[in-house]
């Protein structure tokens, strides 16, 4: 990503200064390559899985078969120069700049409830850009809220003051959390919401806060949902996936469609696939949303067990080298940040094939790295940036 000549600043604890690592010890090879080609293993994959789901929509493609593959990859290759600038950048000059972009990331959010605002699917969580683009700020709200949430709870354990965070530290994280979620849910974008709650509840658990915060939380969450559903807050749309999650045969030509084809197609699949753009649900276009929320079926269909398998253990390795980070991490700041992110893969990706099985309900949740979606691959390659920049910057003895 960067050339060996790049100086990076580590702290040696013998010494208990700051020094320059030497090009022996060079950004390039402080980097974690088997995060780093799973990750663009999974892009890849999901590229041709992308192209054999809308090579043949018309309605989709105008008529190009290769159009979104070439805009999948060229989100790829933005992606990965968003990482590297972050991997530059670093995760600690990051640092300084959370409230700016915490700000900026608030004002997109809030951009989407005034006219500015696209619905799709039934949620207003899409920003309309001039020339037919669109950006969804509550991909950039999860990696904001995870940097924001780290710097409070992390300030006062790093310099040394204490050891776990004071109650005000996570009253402000929270508070920092709060504000974006009630604008997301205001959407409403219930799929990001859950997923922002999630790295709530990891931060917290790797800050090493009060587990009476963790608890508290978590019976709040279950009030909170009960009485949403009790005081008939939710959509109707909304109301009618939870309703198809909890009764798959109800209404499998209206509300249960999307889940019951999704079955359909990874259940043909069997061990081996029917064969690359050979399935028959993804080339009748049985599947609604194939290129984005129902990937996976792509991969079940054409690809099989194994296929969808490989896609299941390259997650995996994501997610058990992000673990490695946040257990090497020598700061409170970097493990926190490392643990937020490893939360939102974990249960997103989850979430996603989850709900192509019919274990999980519809949300609307990209599988990382693999759906379609500009917004969504700049969010996982900053987010892998971020990883790259705590990794390169750890501790080194002397």
């Amino acid at each position: 990503m960067t050339s060996s000549s790049y100086a990076i600043r580590r702290y040696a604890p013998d010494r208990g200064v700051w020094s320059k690592l030497t090009a022996r010890d060079s950004v390039v090879r402080r980097l974690d390559w088997i995060l780093l080609f799973s990750c663009l293993a999974l892009s890849l994959i999901g590229a041709v899985l992308v192209f054999s789901a809308t090579r043949n929509r018309i309605e989709l493609n105008q008529g190009d078969q290769y159009s979104y593959v070439l805009k999948h990859l060229l989100n790829t290759g933005i992606g990965l120069a968003l990482a590297t600038g972050t991997v530059w950048l670093g995760h600690r000059t990051l640092r300084g700049a959370v409230p700016i972009l915490y700000g900026l990331s608030l004002v997109l959010s809030a951009l989407v409830l005034t006219p500015l605002g696209a619905t799709i699917n039934g949620s207003r969580s899409w920003l309309a850009i001039p020339g037919g683009l669109s950006l969804q700020p509550a991909e950039f709200a999860k990696i904001t809220i995870t940097l924001g949430m780290a710097m409070v709870l992390a300030a006062r354990v790093d310099a040394g003051d204490r050891e776990h965070p004071g109650h005000r530290s996570v009253l402000q994280a929270l508070g920092i959390a709060l504000v974006p979620i009630a604008v997301i849910m205001l959407m409403p974008d219930l799929g990001s919401v859950m997923v922002l709650g999630t790295i709530v509840l990891a931060v917290l658990l790797a800050s090493g806060a009060s587990n009476r915060w963790v608890i508290g939380l978590v019976t709040l969450g279950v009030v909170g949902c009960l009485s949403v559903w009790q005081l008939h807050l939710l959509d109707d749309y909304q109301i009618a996936r939870f309703a198809a999650f909890a009764n798959p045969s109800l209404d499998p030509a209206g509300v249960g469609y999307n889940t019951n084809q999704a079955r359909i197609a990874i259940g043909s699949g069997g061990l081996f696939g029917s064969g690359l753009f050979q399935g028959s649900q993804t080339t009748g276009q049985f599947v609604p949303e194939q290129q984005t929320d129902f990937i996976f079926t792509v991969a079940g269909e054409e690809l099989g067990f194994l296929g969808a398998g490989l896609i299941i253990f390259l997650l995996g390795v994501v997610l058990w080298r992000a673990c490695r980070i946040a257990r090497e991490s020598s700061e409170l700041y970097s493990t926190i940040v490392a643990s937020g992110i490893i939360a939102w893969f974990a249960f997103q990706a989850f979430e996603n094939i989850g709900m192509t099985l019919g274990i999980m309900p519809v949300t609307g949740l990209p599988l990382p790295f693999v759906s379609y979606g500009g917004t969504s691959m700049f969010a996982v390659w900053i987010a892998i940036g971020l990883l790259q920049s705590i990794r390169v910057q750890r501790p080194v003895s002397a």
